[in-house]
């Protein structure tokens, strides 16, 4: 059991959060949610032991084991994949290499009566007594076992993990979480630039495998399968639930009526008893009941309404210049690198207003589809775009393409073009980017801001082919499906790469899957799809 003991953390004299006290047990699947900025990733640092709170701490037992995969990973580059994931026994390891150290020294000091070598006994037992506790394993073995289990083969061992996806490179990470056995994992948006499959195995693996969870996502179809608790952080505490995240909503949405309610009955018994108070203030007859009612409205503890993220992201897409019949067409095209084939003899078309999907694992050619279609990358065959396509095209890493050093109204000022430019301001209030907002450097901004400002530059001028390849990732919960609504509306054609099957729901009515070097195209919904390939379960996939 993992206690949160009064937790309290200031910024600059700003409270983000105070007093806020909970018990993890073992085998909670907890979703850590709140608005951006109410400190769900300060609060998860802090019981992860890697930030300190201004007060209040968290308490477990001395031998718990707590493992953390943040937002970004900090993986070096400068090993191999089985070496990094080795490196889930590095505690063990260093255990060992101590007591080898100080037996060594041992041998060699004469000085048997000394202090200082009573001390060294005693570390070497103390060091003992854990390392020989912990159960005799085949290290390298058993890391073998989970990297192969997690989809890598013998031959990708010996690869340098910078060769590897953002997918893969999180699988090692996960690889070494499995590995250490730990009592609680902490994951922060871990879906972000993960394909469909990784997806599943996390899901699979934290449902069947792993003891407590506490985890961040804005990916609601993966926080609603693994929880079975909500902890929301708000207005600087927090409100628990025994629920997972559609069921939270439910009761977040009673909670704050039952608050109205309650908020309107107290105004008004604080209006009657002013009124009274002001009434027959200085009247002798009523001076005792004027005085007992000022003493009671003087004790009152005025309830609080939850807050309610009142800012509106408003996103229409312009109406599409009309395109040729087949904005995109691809004819026996073939793509590799070097000996390595992505796909060959590849061909499709997709039509006017089409809406469609590419779908795969990491690796299989999705987005070096997408650069073949633009332009970017050189392939054998035909491949591009057809009579009067105008492109809109978000790539995967867009937000992080922004000039970091230009305030957020410069870097839309700088593509805007006619008359659009006098509605910048307007276009970026429609972003959430309102008042002192747009005056602040690229830099500060988050990466969720990143996105909404990349957003915005793909909307100021009208085109009839979008082109998104995870468009979402950092994006919250609302602003996905405020997106989704627009994309729905939108009368172009649209091709989507996304991990996000709550944001898929709906969205296209064919899917191209990228499989074995080809690829298929399917005529069905991506509903249809996933449920065909019963992408519910990680076994049964076959992305």
């Amino acid at each position: 059991m993992i206690s949160v003991d009064q937790l309290g953390v200031e910024f600059s004299g700003h409270t983000l959060f105070k007093d806020v006290s909970f018990v993890i047990n073992e085998n909670d699947k907890i979703a850590l949610m709140g608005k951006n900025g109410a400190g769900k990733s300060t609060m998860m640092k802090i019981i992860a032991g890697v930030s300190s709170p201004s007060k209040g701490g968290v308490r477990h037992p001395k031998d718990t084991v707590i493992a953390y995969l943040p937002q970004h990973l900090l993986m070096e580059d400068d090993c191999t994949v089985m070496e990094e994931a080795s490196k889930a026994f590095a505690s063990i390891f260093a255990m060992k290499a101590t007591m080898d150290a100080l037996n060594k020294e041992l041998e060699t000091r004469t000085d048997y009566e000394s202090d200082a070598y009573m001390k060294i006994i005693e570390r070497v037992s103390d060091l003992g007594e854990k390392f020989y506790a912990v159960e005799e394993v085949n290290y390298e073995g058993e890391v073998e076992k989970a990297l192969k289990g997690l989809g890598f083969k013998a031959s990708d061992f010996n690869r340098a993990t910078s060769e590897f996806s953002g997918g893969w490179r999180m699988r090692i990470e996960l690889a070494k979480i499995l590995l250490q056995k730990p009592d609680l994992i902490l994951l922060d948006e871990p879906t972000n630039h993960v394909d469909i499959e990784s997806v599943m195995w996390l899901e699979d693996f934290l449902i069947n495998k792993a003891k407590a969870v506490v985890v961040i996502s804005h990916d609601k179809a993966f926080i609603d399968n693994i929880t079975n608790r909500t902890i929301e952080v708000t207005m600087g505490t927090i409100h628990d639930y025994k629920a997972n995240y559609s069921h939270y909503l439910t009761l977040r949405k009673e909670r704050r009526s039952h608050q109205v309610k309650a908020y309107k009955e107290q105004q008004k018994m604080i209006a009657d008893n002013q009124q009274f108070i002001d009434r027959f203030k200085g009247t002798y007859s009523k001076s005792n009941q004027v005085a007992s009612r000022e003493r009671m409205l003087e004790k009152v503890v005025p309830i609080e309404i939850d807050e309610v993220d009142t800012s509106s992201l408003s996103l229409r897409f312009p109406p599409a210049p009309r395109s040729g019949d087949y904005p995109v067409k691809v004819e026996g095209m073939s793509k590799k690198y070097g000996d390595l084939t992505i796909f060959k003899d590849a061909s499709f078309a997709i039509a006017r207003g089409e809406k469609v999907s590419f779908v795969g694992r990491n690796g299989e050619g999705k987005s070096t589809m997408i650069k073949a279609i633009m332009g970017e990358i050189e392939f054998e065959g035909k491949c591009g775009l057809g009579h009067n396509a105008k492109v809109g095209y978000f790539a995967q890493n867009q937000a992080s393409l922004l000039d970091e050093d230009l305030t957020v109204f410069q870097t839309v000022d700088q593509v805007a073009k006619g008359d659009i430019r006098t509605q910048i301001k307007n276009i970026l209030g429609q972003f959430m980017f309102g008042g002192d907002a747009i005056d602040k450097k690229v830099k500060m901004l988050s990466g969720g801001e990143k996105t909404r400002l990349a957003m915005v530059k793909l909307l100021l001028d009208p085109v009839n082919v979008l082109i998104l390849d995870e468009p979402t990732n950092h994006l919250d919960l609302r602003s996905k499906e405020v997106i989704k609504d627009a994309l729905l509306a939108f009368d172009g054609t649209l091709i989507l790469v996304s991990h996000d099957r709550d944001f898929l729901g709906g969205l296209s009515e064919k899917v191209f899957e990228f499989k074995d070097q080809r690829v298929i195209e399917h005529f069905e919904t991506i509903d249809a799809f996933l449920e065909r390939n019963s992408i519910k379960n990680l076994k049964e996939i076959d992305l």
